[in-house]
């Protein structure tokens, strides 16, 4: 048989294009900012992970600028070998002291850092506990381990507490949550699972990727949201969100951030971050530090669209973070909304199944520090005049 046959059949994406709901891959002819440029008009975009706002601030842009003519537009090799930089250093040392971590590694993604994290950390006689609803990165990087998977229910302890009992106790284990879940916007309920991690000898690390710049004491993250920053072993997260830029990294102590230095094989064999990349995000996280009043205008934007939403009948998951779902329950409605909104220069991200249970689809929308009330109110009513013509209730 072809290996390629998989390829001719049609496709759940054939028959979004014919009918002409598509909703991927849009271009931008503009940088990412509240309102951006795409499919030819303006469009206010409520569906990015640029928390703060910082991918268009001049710092940020200076930093990226001077960082290309320095150093050129690559590295040419890994960190391991003849791939790290002073500039690289300087970013890992202050971010550890920003998280309060004795040390910090950087990756070239962030999807690259759940992969080089767990499938170094976990071995073969280990195990790896992960809620159902972490991102697939997290699952890439268990399939990458030699160590064994449980899955336990999205945020039910109970069921956590039932899948560490079934571990041995001559193995290690290592629970993997989200702070932040992707999809809901729901923050983990990281105080229960530290608790049962000391009662069964467990280790914890939270992918970070949604927390950083969001939660926490000057946008530190989950950990520092709930005070249990000494309690969480491994900070997991990424610079395309709050940072502005291109890259991940892992916070911990020191033995553990060297072990996973000389053992990872994504991050031995893969190109460092190029040197623009980690100019900005160093650049954007002294600008975290210097305007601590980001996160709180991040979190004071949300709420209000948050009330908005609800107080004009929309059913939404309900969250205290920037991420804000909302229900269109059928897949294909999802995308005509979509496609519906962006015509009328509004930009979502559809979450249909598998991403959902079978009914539960959602327009995935997100906040930026720096949107303003006018943008939001013209949003809002955007979105409520969409799902009425689709009988969305």
């Amino acid at each position: 048989m072809d290996i390629f046959e998989k390829t001719r059949g049609v496709h759940n994406y054939d028959q979004a294009r014919e009918a002409g709901i598509y909703p991927y891959f849009h271009a931008l002819t503009s940088g990412q900012d509240t309102i951006v440029q795409m499919n030819g008009h303006e469009t206010i975009m409520i569906g990015s992970n640029n928390y703060l706002g910082l991918t268009s601030h001049p710092e940020v842009i200076k930093a990226g600028v001077e960082a290309l003519k320095k150093y050129g537009s690559g590295n040419s090799g890994s960190r391991f070998l003849n791939g790290t930089l002073d500039l690289h250093l300087e970013l890992e040392k202050e971010l550890a002291k920003f998280l309060n971590k004795e040390a910090v590694m950087t990756f070239s993604t962030g999807f690259q850092t759940n992969l080089g994290i767990i499938s170094a950390i976990v071995g073969r006689n280990d195990y790896v506990v992960c809620d159902k609803e972490n991102h697939a990165s997290i699952y890439d990087g268990c399939k990458l381990s030699y160590g064994k998977m449980l899955r336990y229910r999205h945020s039910d302890m109970q069921d956590l507490e039932e899948k560490l009992k079934t571990v041995p106790k001559e193995s290690g284990v290592l629970i993997v949550t989200d702070g932040v879940f992707s999809m809901s916007g729901e923050i983990c309920k990281l105080p229960e699972i530290v608790k049962l991690a000391k009662k069964y000898g467990a280790r914890v690390m939270v992918d970070d990727a949604h927390g950083l710049g969001v939660l926490g004491k000057c946008g530190r993250g989950t950990a520092s949201h709930f005070g249990l920053e000494k309690d969480v072993d491994i900070i997991m997260g990424t610079f395309s969100k709050s940072l502005a830029s291109l890259g991940g990294y892992m916070a911990a102590n020191e033995r553990v951030v060297d072990f996973v230095k000389h053992t990872s094989r994504p991050y031995i064999f893969a190109a460092s971050i190029t040197p623009a990349s980690v100019a900005t995000a160093l650049t954007a996280l002294k600008i975290l530090e210097r305007e601590p009043q980001r996160v709180q205008n991040l979190l004071d934007i949300s709420d209000y669209m948050r009330k908005g939403l609800k107080k004009l009948g929309i059913k939404i998951i309900d969250s205290a973070t920037p991420i804000i779902p909302i229900y269109v329950y059928d897949d294909i409605k999802a995308f005509k909304a979509c496609k519906m909104l962006l015509e009328r220069g509004i930009y979502v991200n559809p979450v249909i199944t598998p991403a959902t249970p079978p009914g539960m689809a959602l327009l995935r929308t997100s906040y930026t520090a720096t949107h303003t009330k006018a943008q939001m109110d013209k949003a809002m009513k955007t979105i409520k005049e969409v799902l009425d013509e689709l009988d969305v209730h």
